[in-house]
Protein backbone atom coordinates (compact mmCIF):
# COMPACT_ATOMS: atom_id res chain seq x y z
CA UNK A 1 0.00 0.00 0.00
CA UNK A 2 1.29 3.50 -0.83
CA UNK A 3 -0.06 7.06 -1.10
CA UNK A 4 -0.84 6.73 -4.81
CA UNK A 5 -3.38 4.00 -4.10
CA UNK A 6 -5.47 6.07 -1.64
CA UNK A 7 -8.95 6.95 -2.87
CA UNK A 8 -11.99 8.50 -1.19
CA UNK A 9 -14.64 6.05 -0.02
CA UNK A 10 -17.05 5.11 -2.84
CA UNK A 11 -20.05 7.47 -2.89
CA UNK A 12 -18.42 10.06 -0.60
CA UNK A 13 -17.57 12.48 -3.45
CA UNK A 14 -20.08 13.67 -6.05
CA UNK A 15 -19.02 15.21 -9.35
CA UNK A 16 -20.03 18.87 -9.72
CA UNK A 17 -23.22 19.60 -11.66
CA UNK A 18 -22.48 20.89 -15.18
CA UNK A 19 -25.40 22.99 -16.35
CA UNK A 20 -26.25 24.44 -19.73
CA UNK A 21 -24.59 21.65 -21.76
CA UNK A 22 -27.41 20.63 -24.07
CA UNK A 23 -30.69 18.71 -23.86
CA UNK A 24 -29.01 15.35 -23.25
CA UNK A 25 -27.63 16.46 -19.91
CA UNK A 26 -31.08 17.13 -18.44
CA UNK A 27 -29.93 20.63 -17.49
CA UNK A 28 -29.69 22.30 -20.90
CA UNK A 29 -31.62 25.27 -22.29
CA UNK A 30 -32.56 27.29 -19.15
CA UNK A 31 -30.03 25.40 -16.99
CA UNK A 32 -32.33 24.98 -13.98
CA UNK A 33 -33.04 28.72 -13.74
CA UNK A 34 -36.65 28.65 -14.97
CA UNK A 35 -37.87 31.15 -17.58
CA UNK A 36 -37.06 34.86 -17.73
CA UNK A 37 -37.04 37.18 -14.73
CA UNK A 38 -34.34 38.61 -12.58
CA UNK A 39 -32.92 35.34 -11.21
CA UNK A 40 -32.55 33.81 -14.66
CA UNK A 41 -30.15 36.49 -15.89
CA UNK A 42 -26.42 36.29 -15.46
CA UNK A 43 -25.15 38.14 -12.42
CA UNK A 44 -28.72 38.70 -11.34
CA UNK A 45 -30.11 38.49 -7.89
CA UNK A 46 -31.62 40.99 -5.49
CA UNK A 47 -29.54 43.15 -3.18
CA UNK A 48 -29.75 42.47 0.56
CA UNK A 49 -32.99 43.83 2.00
CA UNK A 50 -34.77 44.03 -1.37
CA UNK A 51 -38.47 43.24 -1.03
CA UNK A 52 -39.65 43.09 -4.63
CA UNK A 53 -40.28 46.81 -5.01
CA UNK A 54 -42.16 47.13 -1.73
CA UNK A 55 -40.68 49.75 0.60
CA UNK A 56 -38.06 47.77 2.58
CA UNK A 57 -38.55 47.33 6.32
CA UNK A 58 -35.31 49.18 7.00
CA UNK A 59 -36.81 52.27 5.38
CA UNK A 60 -40.36 51.77 6.72
CA UNK A 61 -39.27 51.84 10.36
CA UNK A 62 -38.19 55.09 12.01
CA UNK A 63 -34.61 55.70 13.03
CA UNK A 64 -34.22 56.03 16.79
CA UNK A 65 -31.52 56.61 19.35
CA UNK A 66 -27.98 57.80 19.36
CA UNK A 67 -24.59 56.18 19.97
CA UNK A 68 -21.98 58.40 21.55
CA UNK A 69 -18.64 58.27 19.73
CA UNK A 70 -16.93 58.94 23.08
CA UNK A 71 -18.39 55.94 24.93
CA UNK A 72 -15.84 54.02 27.04
CA UNK A 73 -16.24 50.26 27.43
CA UNK A 74 -15.13 48.94 30.83
CA UNK A 75 -14.31 45.44 32.02
CA UNK A 76 -16.68 45.20 35.00
CA UNK A 77 -15.52 43.57 38.25
CA UNK A 78 -17.88 43.24 41.24
CA UNK A 79 -16.83 43.41 44.89
CA UNK A 80 -17.71 39.75 45.40
CA UNK A 81 -14.97 38.80 42.92
CA UNK A 82 -12.34 40.67 44.96
CA UNK A 83 -12.77 38.17 47.83
CA UNK A 84 -10.25 35.85 46.14
CA UNK A 85 -7.39 38.25 46.96
CA UNK A 86 -5.54 38.09 50.31
CA UNK A 87 -6.22 40.73 52.96
CA UNK A 88 -3.93 43.75 52.67
CA UNK A 89 -2.89 42.97 49.10
CA UNK A 90 -2.88 45.45 46.23
CA UNK A 91 -5.41 44.73 43.50
CA UNK A 92 -4.60 46.51 40.23
CA UNK A 93 -5.68 45.90 36.62
CA UNK A 94 -2.66 43.60 36.06
CA UNK A 95 -3.57 41.47 39.11
CA UNK A 96 -7.19 41.30 37.97
CA UNK A 97 -6.15 40.19 34.48
CA UNK A 98 -3.86 37.52 35.97
CA UNK A 99 -6.81 36.23 38.03
CA UNK A 100 -8.97 36.15 34.88
CA UNK A 101 -11.22 38.99 36.02
CA UNK A 102 -10.02 42.15 34.27
CA UNK A 103 -10.01 43.00 30.62
CA UNK A 104 -6.29 42.55 30.01
CA UNK A 105 -4.15 44.99 28.07
CA UNK A 106 -5.71 48.30 27.12
CA UNK A 107 -9.16 47.58 28.58
CA UNK A 108 -10.09 49.89 31.48
CA UNK A 109 -11.48 48.27 34.65
CA UNK A 110 -14.46 49.49 36.67
CA UNK A 111 -15.25 48.17 40.15
CA UNK A 112 -18.97 47.84 40.96
CA UNK A 113 -20.57 47.36 44.39
CA UNK A 114 -22.42 44.06 43.89
CA UNK A 115 -21.68 41.50 46.62
CA UNK A 116 -19.89 41.67 49.97
CA UNK A 117 -16.23 42.42 50.66
CA UNK A 118 -14.85 41.13 53.98
CA UNK A 119 -11.19 42.18 53.88
CA UNK A 120 -9.08 45.30 53.67
CA UNK A 121 -7.63 45.80 50.17
CA UNK A 122 -5.82 48.47 48.21
CA UNK A 123 -7.80 48.54 44.96
CA UNK A 124 -6.50 50.40 41.91
CA UNK A 125 -8.84 50.69 38.92
CA UNK A 126 -9.84 53.13 36.20
CA UNK A 127 -13.28 53.79 37.73
CA UNK A 128 -15.38 52.93 40.80
CA UNK A 129 -19.10 53.06 41.46
CA UNK A 130 -20.11 55.04 44.54
CA UNK A 131 -21.22 51.97 46.50
CA UNK A 132 -18.02 50.07 45.65
CA UNK A 133 -15.79 52.94 46.83
CA UNK A 134 -17.85 53.22 50.03
CA UNK A 135 -17.62 49.47 50.78
CA UNK A 136 -13.84 49.34 50.20
CA UNK A 137 -13.18 52.39 52.39
CA UNK A 138 -15.55 51.18 55.13
CA UNK A 139 -13.22 48.22 55.72
CA UNK A 140 -10.16 50.49 55.92
CA UNK A 141 -8.99 49.84 52.37
CA UNK A 142 -8.30 52.40 49.67
CA UNK A 143 -9.84 52.90 46.24
CA UNK A 144 -7.35 54.58 43.91
CA UNK A 145 -8.23 55.77 40.41
CA UNK A 146 -5.55 54.88 37.85
CA UNK A 147 -5.11 57.14 34.83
Amino acid sequence: MDLSSLRPAPGSRKPRKRVGRGPGSGLGKTAGRGHKGRKSRSGGNSPRGYEGGQMPILRRLPKRGFTSPFRREYAVVNLAALARFDAGSTVDPAALAAAGLGGGRGVPVKILGHGKLDRKLVVKAHAFSGSARQAIEALGGTAEVVA
